[in-house]
């Protein structure tokens, strides 16, 4: 779909056990990179156990009035009706009839107030708990997740976003380093140059890794940096991609998954979640574009969440069929709502001043629903929270001490906004 709708900025033109001290990593740390010492029965057990989070980003401003906090019959309410969900009272938009069915599995914060309206500080606020300050960049949740659980087993990455186009490391994890910056992955598609040369034989790989490895040895021994030791990473871990691509090959996958979750990109995205986290990565990102709707609000979100609907409401049904859902953390956002007021081109603007997020699974309570807007949605009137109570939520269902530090260099630097905490009402 063309998005001729946007508003046309540059972001839319293109654990229960600690250790380690305040870090708090669960009991997760060693999935993914088991090794010889795990029998398959402890594998499976320390598999369902381990920690994971998927996130679902919702790019360009998702409207909560035709999702989460639908307001019927009001001057902003727009078309469509509110439908009852598997929760008693509450109801969300009839536009997620597939995802109505399993709210009993999800939760609602319904009072968030951001103070933004801008695509690029929006995501960055939802992302990293934190506002823009100049000097001062902090890592993604993606990145920290991947920090407090990825232990040194851990081959695969741990920060992986799933996108239609891909790409590979991002500069998000901040301090925390390369390691932890996602990857970016194009839909049901292994990495990319992530295979051996026809010409190149097992033997001479193997003989050129050795070469390599010894040189970087005797280079280290003398000068030794972040920088060469992030090379010697990176070049190691492209070496277990190698080993391991077929992690993420979604053709792996049974045929009737593919019909379930549907043969388009985000049905395929969802499913290659799954198929990630169960495979042992810490933590996916799945985007669903454009929803910056000026232009023609309701015949957009009528077509966008009907793809997003059945794919997102499959993919919780399994996580709780295969009992993955206790230990994954399940979030979608975006940078901000949509503004109640419908302007005249049928469209709604940016509005971070009252709008939703809907998380679940983890530490999360079920069926919750946290905070309240009046009765058009232009305020909150009851439990308003913004983006640093909700990285505090996240990192508390998770089972991590969100009060905790990362030492950096000597330097202790919170974990999460250390001004605010978490939402303690969504937390079981």
């Amino acid at each position: 779909m063309k998005c001729t709708y946007a508003c046309g900025s540059v972001e839319h033109a293109i654990a229960r056990r600690q250790f380690l001290g305040s870090l708090a990593i669960g009991a997760g740390a060693v999935v993914g990179g088991l090794g010889s010492f795990a029998t398959p029965t402890v594998s499976a057990a320390l598999a369902k156990d381990q920690k994971r989070m998927v996130v679902f980003n919702m790019h360009g401003g998702l409207s909560q009035l035709e999702s989460w906090d639908p307001k019927p019959g009001t001057d902003t309410g727009g078309p469509f009706r509110a439908i009852p969900t598997s929760v008693p009272g509450v109801h969300i938009s009839e536009l997620l009839p597939f995802t109505a069915k399993q709210m009993h599995h999800l939760a609602l914060v319904r009072g968030i107030n951001t103070k933004n309206d801008d695509h690029g500080k929006g995501t960055y606020m939802m992302l990293t708990g934190r506002r823009q300050m100049p000097g001062q960049e902090y890592p993604q949740i993606g990145a920290v997740v991947a920090k407090c659980f990825d232990g040194p087993q851990q081959s695969l990455p741990g920060h992986v976003r799933i996108t239609a186009g891909g790409g590979g490391r991002s500069a998000d994890s901040a301090y925390l380093g390369p390691k932890y910056a996602s990857i970016g992955l194009d839909g049901g598609k292994p990495p990319a140059n992530t295979t051996k040369p026809d010409s190149l034989t097992d033997a001479s790989l193997a003989e050129q890794n050795e070469f390599r490895r010894l040189a970087n040895d005797h280079f280290l021994s003398r000068r030794r940096t972040a920088m060469t030791d992030a090379y010697t990473q990176s070049y190691e871990q492209a070496l277990e991609l190698m080993k391991q691509r077929d992690v993420f090959d979604l053709s792996k996958e049974p045929e009737k998954d593919h019909e379930r979750y549907g043969k388009h990109d985000f049905g395929r995205h969802c499913l290659m979640a799954r198929r990630l986290l169960e495979k042992g990565i810490t933590f996916a990102q799945v985007s669903h574009s454009n929803y910056d709707t000026h232009n023609e609000n309701f015949n957009f979100h009528f077509e966008q969440m009907g793809e997003f609907d059945k794919p997102f409401a499959t993919f919780v049904a399994d996580l709780a069929d295969r009992g993955m859902l206790d230990s994954t953390l399940i979030v979608v956002l975006s940078e901000f709502g949509r503004t109640p007021r419908i302007n005249q081109y049928y469209g709604r603007d940016h509005w971070g001043k009252a709008w939703s997020v809907c998380v679940g699974g983890a530490g999360i309570v079920r069926g919750a629903s946290i905070g309240k807007t009046n009765t058009n949605g232009t305020e909150v009137s009851e439990r308003e929270v913004d983006c640093g109570h909700l990285f505090h939520t996240y990192l508390r269902a998770l089972g991590l001490s969100s009060k905790g530090n990362f030492d950096i260099a000597g330097r202790q630097i919170p974990m999460a906004d250390p001004a605010v905490g978490p939402i303690k009402e969504l937390l079981a």
